[in-house]
């Protein structure tokens, strides 16, 4: 039986929030750390850094500051799931976030999803409710060994559209 697994914790949304990213759940790794793409080889934060030409992050404040410079919102699809590990493939039973507080506190928010399961996920239990689309983005997950740090940064390069 696979452990269930409640999402641990809020959103970020600075006040300048214009793009907002979904990832599925939080990993084991992050929710050691109470925060978003704590894993240390998640490629999440080293991409955001060369997108924004800032040092990769190495606490909280520091990411807290890299995404409000940004204005990156960040949550994620599910508010709860059955999952192994932190393993996306395995999610079964899962719980849909409520996105609308945040889509009506920032209407002009462009969303993207890390990753397709992300996406997947949002399109099946988000979309009908909020009717705005999501852009996928190639996870920034170690697991997505495929996708070399180059290539993440040139797809991810999308959240710069229309500073």
């Amino acid at each position: 039986m696979m452990p269930i697994v409640s999402h641990p914790f809020p959103p970020f949304v600075p006040p300048n929030a214009r793009v907002l990213i979904l990832g599925t759940m939080p990993s084991e790794a992050s929710r050691s750390v109470g925060f978003y793409y704590g894993h240390a080889r998640n490629r999440f934060w080293p991409v955001l850094a060369s997108l924004f030409e800032t040092p990769v992050p190495q606490d909280r404040a520091k990411k807290c500051a890299l995404l409000s410079l940004g204005g990156l919102a960040l949550w994620d699809v599910l508010s709860g799931c059955d999952i192994v590990a932190s393993a996306d493939a395995s999610i079964r039973a899962p719980a849909a976030n409520d996105l609308t507080p945040i889509l009506a506190d920032y209407p002009h928010l462009r969303l993207y999803a890390n990753g397709q399961i992300a996406a997947r996920l949002y399109r099946a239990l988000c979309q009908p409710q909020t009717g705005r689309p999501i852009v996928p983005l190639p996870s920034t997950s170690p697991a997505n060994a495929a996708w070399s740090l180059g290539m993440l940064q040139k797809e991810w390069s999308a959240i710069r559209e229309n500073d």
